[in-house]
């Protein structure tokens, strides 16, 4: 099996208004709202690696709990992790795929699957407001021992040109794609045969845990005392200096070194954010 490259970050927020907010202060260009038919919505920000993030909200209560009762993992998943960790965070990881039916059968036969395949589409609005709809097709995996945070390859089934999104992939603040994605554990090398069959990667052991390295990036697990977390996300940036500037500008508190800034979540920001320049 090839490495599978990521796709997107899952972002759990209590409100969707408040999370652009957060977003907009951290310089990043926030797409118009996606209405999932299973009753959340999302505010996506998209990269020029192809990458993007997913804040997520939950757009109609009622139908969220529908969709549970029926299996939907996803939203299952979704409310999983906002009974055990809470409203705001970082809850699911995803890598691309061409074949979901594929990486479900693979997950089940690692013992790694979280649950049925899920087909859905939805109405999009591009930037040019032309409307249409996207379908997708999602694979679950998530270790046996997991409360909250889990994975899934997203094959996009009927998906819009990404031509018209050259726009929201311009960020005020210089990221041009996501360069790898940290996760906590008490025992990291516990979860070694996971990330591997996770990831279709070699993973490394290191003075800190285990990494994998994917076509698009890095998926770390470092040592630290919690079960199984999503912890933060590295992102590349052009120019930290004027990344850093933007952040005085704005009032968004960071801590920089020498070749990165961190800033720490917060309301409508899930994940510790950490910002490389030419990563």
């Amino acid at each position: 099996m090839s490495p599978r490259a990521l796709d997107h970050c899952v972002l759990p927020v209590a409100d969707l208004a408040a999370a652009r907010e957060r977003y907009a202060a951290l310089g990043f260009t926030v797409a118009p709202q996606g209405t999932h038919p299973f009753g959340t919505t999302n505010a996506c920000i998209y990269f020029a690696d192809d990458t993007f993030l997913e804040p997520l909200a939950i757009g109609d209560a009622g139908q969220v709990s529908e969709a549970v009762r029926a299996g939907n993992v996803f939203v299952g998943r979704d409310a999983l992790y906002r009974r055990t960790v809470g409203e705001n965070g970082f809850s699911a990881l995803v890598f691309k795929t061409d074949d979901a039916k594929a990486d479900d059968a693979a997950f089940l036969s690692a013992g790694i699957s979280a649950g049925l395949l899920l087909d859905f589409s939805r109405p999009f609005v591009d930037p040019a407001g032309k409307s249409g709809t996207v379908s997708f097709r999602l694979a679950f995996a998530a270790h046996p021992q997991s409360d909250a945070c889990y994975f899934f390859t997203c094959e996009r089934i009927n998906a819009p040109s990404s031509a018209g999104r050259a726009v929201l992939e311009q960020h005020a603040n210089g990221v041009r794609g996501i360069v790898g994605v940290r996760l906590c554990a008490a025992e990291p090398a516990a979860y070694e045969d996971f990330l591997v069959s996770l990831t279709g990667a070699s993973v490394t052991r290191t003075d800190e845990g285990l990494c994998a390295s994917l076509p698009t990036g890095t998926v770390e697990i470092v040592a630290m005392d919690c079960a199984l977390r999503l912890d933060a996300i590295r992102f590349s940036a052009s120019d930290l200096g004027s990344t850093a500037d933007l952040f005085e500008t704005g009032g968004v508190a960071f801590e920089r070194t020498d070749r990165q800034l961190t800033v720490w979540p917060t309301s409508g920001q899930g994940a510790t954010f950490i910002f490389e320049e030419n990563a």
